[in-house]
């Protein structure tokens, strides 16, 4: 699942892949918002650890597990 991250006072947005679910991604950054925590913690699917300050967040889009499709059709 791709999350795209929009970070105030930036021209560019942080884009991960995950394998967690799209309810606990939601939940982990509502979570951190609401607790009023300085950072949001995900981990993409190669196991990095992303740390976005929760101060400075100004939009997620949290998408569906879509699968690419390679080829041409006709």
């Amino acid at each position: 699942m791709e999350i795209t991250i929009g970070v105030r006072q930036a021209a560019k947005e942080i884009t991960l892949n995950t394998d967690d679910r799209a309810e606990d991604v939601t939940e982990a950054i509502s979570s951190a918002v609401a607790d009023g925590q300085p950072l949001i913690r995900l981990t993409d699917k190669h196991g990095r650890t992303i740390l976005i300050p929760t101060a400075a967040l100004a939009y997620v889009e949290v998408g569906g597990n879509e699968t690419r499709k390679v080829g041409f059709s006709v």
